[in-house]
């Protein structure tokens, strides 16, 4: 196995994509949540890496990817994803495993019955579409990052929906690396927030449909996505399941890493063996 990331950057559909190989073995994509970049995969990629040759995709308006100047949706960031395997010259189905925005592409790519998916691990990826008081106050909060930046309440305020009130008040390093993505954020987050958030279609009439062996977790204190919604939309699922990980909201591989890994690896070891 490699310890060593192979770092490039990808021209794809959305964007020119900064993309992470590292491991060896049957391939798997990680792609994060919204807010974050890939480095929110970091606690997690060391023990992963002993199990999958990883692709650690950073998505468009993050971290060191670009932005392609317009709106785009979900189906657009599968697209770019099997963009990027095809360059790293994957041929075989890869493990999925989505946090949040991640989670998303996962489910309309296996949804749609992509062949380029062998598994689906959705760590915290909400299938209704954003309504309600949610989706109202991150639309005030762009509004505002618009116009003054990413202010300090306004980075707080994001902290204290994507991390429980155990990593707020426990992980100090967790709390800095997610107020660290947002004090360099700017217009690409906006047009990623309108483009796969405020945007963000009702994916559930897609979960019939998936075919391949699936895992939905979501957070306790998850509240875009309940454990009763996540168990109801992990029913829809043939041969669907759902685990409920306490003390941790949206950012699951960073407030949970343990837990991650073992729920990881040991839904590969069933795939594994079956």
């Amino acid at each position: 196995m490699s310890d060593t990331a192979q770092h490039t950057t990808m021209a794809t559909s959305v964007g020119p994509l900064s993309v992470r190989t590292i491991g060896s073995g049957p391939p798997a994509v990680l792609w994060h949540s919204l807010f974050v970049d890939d480095h929110s995969w970091d606690r997690v990629i060391p023990a992963l890496s002993r199990h999958r040759r990883l692709v650690v995709i950073c998505g468009p308006g993050h971290g060191t990817s670009g932005d392609p100047g317009r709106r785009y949706d979900l189906t657009a960031c599968g697209e770019a994803a099997l963009t990027v395997l095809t360059e790293l010259g994957v041929r075989e189905p890869v493990d999925w495993v989505g946090n949040a925005w991640g989670g998303h592409i996962g489910v309309v790519l296996a949804g749609n019955g992509a062949p380029q998916l062998r598994s689906l691990v959705n760590l915290g990826g909400p299938t209704q579409a954003y309504t309600g008081s949610g989706r109202r106050k991150t639309q005030l909060l762009t509004a505002v990052h618009r116009v003054a930046g990413p202010v300090g309440f306004l980075r707080s305020a994001v902290v204290d929906t994507l991390l429980s009130h155990r990593t707020r008040t426990t992980d100090p390093e967790a709390v800095s690396y997610v107020d660290g993505c947002l004090e360099r954020s700017g217009a690409p987050l906006r047009n990623a927030i309108h483009s796969i958030s405020l945007d963000r279609v009702d994916v559930r009439p897609l979960l019939g449909s998936i075919r391949v062996p699936t895992l939905f977790v979501t957070g306790a204190e998850h509240v875009g996505w309940t454990r009763e919604q996540a168990r109801a939309d992990a029913a829809l699922v043939p041969g669907g399941r759902c685990v409920v990980v306490p003390d941790a909201a949206y950012l699951i591989p960073l407030e949970a890493p343990d837990a991650t890994v073992k729920l990881v690896t040991g839904f590969w070891d069933e795939l594994a063996a079956a």
